[in-house]
């Protein structure tokens, strides 16, 4: 039996997906890339946006023209949040929520063998337990998707993730601290700590352990050389926290501080806890503390009642503090949610125009940013092969730049010293010393 995986979203949904195809392994199925025929098809869904969901369907459409008899599983974000939506896709079989990934195996074979629809989505919000999907066998060599924590508790006004996800729920510290170990054992160089609202990992755990204490163990772990952490909300970095974070060995200078929007407006619209004023001292604070810090963000733009004035505002931020990378994506309202049903909804045509200056915005300071570090000579790890070349090979340095380098010599899984020598098509061309 073959069975096939797509993965739409986040980095915990990554990591989902690759202990639920360790289950399926561990069950005698031999795994498939998902452009393939297959006997299951599982699709790890998202649903941020509307467009998530729509990605969603249109996989399933594509698994049914590969092979109408097999068996097509949609678990996660979008099955938690319209289950009754989801089954009615013409060709699902199984719909699983964000906490019953673990059965799936099971789900999947009872579907096969009783002939019949499986919906099993259980209510999150009343689940503040974590579910344990460990992975022994991981597929990528060189780095480590680690999910320690699941669920938040902030309801931002825009954001289904709450109700998608549940409560906030973390992984008990020994489980978190030997599965490191084993990651070291089996050659990982790098680990990226992941988690839907990984700032409030520990807030459910007996004790005081948070998420500061977990890489201050994990930094002790002999082999691993570098320690990412995922999406991070702003205001876990106290001047206390930076000030414990700087003296970390491991922990790559790199960090993913979400923002929304550079307009106290529009936060204060979004639910969003913290001013630009707070978010730009802790830019700050990073940057006096951290040596070559790069600090990335999101930013949406089309927020309802953002008008010229509130964008114009957000657009003068980011051009002030300039971070090394922003990803912007244009406002999606989501049945559900407080901000879907706010009056000042804002035109598409707006929001696409907004996207387009903050995306022409977003390439002028990357480039600003990588230039700073041409004639420097880092420490890349690298990954694999440019796709088409024998010896182009592409890694990224500590602050996650990405690096393309000519190699003769196969260094993937590796960490190399590299001169950077130009900005070119978005990357950093690399000289192998």
């Amino acid at each position: 039996m073959k069975v096939a995986f797509t993965t739409l979203g986040c980095r915990v949904n990554q990591y989902e997906t690759e202990a639920m195809t360790e289950k399926f392994k561990r069950e005698g199925y031999e795994v498939t890339p998902f452009e393939e025929y297959a006997d299951v098809y599982v699709v790890n869904t998202c649903t941020v946006t509307n467009i998530g969901d729509k990605k969603s369907r249109q996989m399933v459409s594509r698994a049914r023209r590969k092979n109408e008899d097999a068996i097509i599983a949609v678990v996660g974000c979008y099955s938690q949040i319209a289950p009754e939506e989801v089954s009615k896709i013409e060709g699902v079989d199984v719909v699983l929520g964000t906490r019953n990934k673990g059965d799936i195996v099971y789900w999947v074979n009872r579907a096969r063998e009783e002939k019949q629809k499986v919906i099993e989505v259980s209510d999150v919000l009343k689940n503040d337990v974590f579910e344990n999907l460990n992975i022994n066998e991981y597929q990528d060599r060189t780095r480590a998707f680690l999910k320690i924590q699941d669920g938040c508790n902030r309801f931002c006004s825009y954001c289904l993730i709450p109700f998608a996800r549940g409560a906030v729920c973390s992984k008990e510290p020994e489980k978190v601290i030997n599965e490191v170990k084993e990651l070291a054992a089996h050659g990982f160089k790098e680990i990226i700590l992941s988690g839907i609202h990984i700032a409030s990992y520990g807030v459910d755990l007996k004790g005081d352990y948070n998420l500061l204490k977990i890489l201050e163990e994990i930094d002790k772990v002999e082999g691993i050389e570098r320690v990412r952490i995922g999406s991070i909300d702003p205001q876990f970095f106290t001047e206390g926290v930076i000030d414990k974070l700087s003296s970390l060995k491991k922990l790559c200078p790199h960090f993913h501080l979400s923002l929304q929007s550079g307009c106290d407006e529009t936060l204060k619209r979004m639910n969003r806890r913290y001013t630009t004023k707070e978010y730009r001292n802790i830019v700050e604070g990073l940057r006096r503390s951290i040596r070559d810090v790069s600090i990335t963000t999101d930013i949406i733009v089309g927020f309802p009642g953002e008008g010229e004035e509130e964008f114009s505002s957000t657009y003068e931020f980011l051009k002030d503090i300039k971070l090394s990378k922003m990803h912007i994506f244009k406002y999606s309202p989501r049945k559900g949610t407080k901000a879907a049903g706010m009056i000042e909804q804002i035109n598409g045509k707006v929001k696409d125009e907004r996207s387009n200056i903050l995306i022409e915005l977003d390439k002028e300071l990357e480039s600003e940013f990588m230039s700073k570090f041409i004639g420097r000579t880092m420490k890349v790890l690298y990954e694999q092969k440019q796709n088409g070349s024998d010896c182009l090979y592409e890694g990224y340095t500590p602050n996650y730049i990405k690096v393309v380098s000519k190699i003769n010599s196969n260094v993937e899984e590796k960490i190399i010293n590299t001169k950077l020598t130009e900005v070119k098509n978005g990357v950093i061309v690399g000289e192998f010393i």
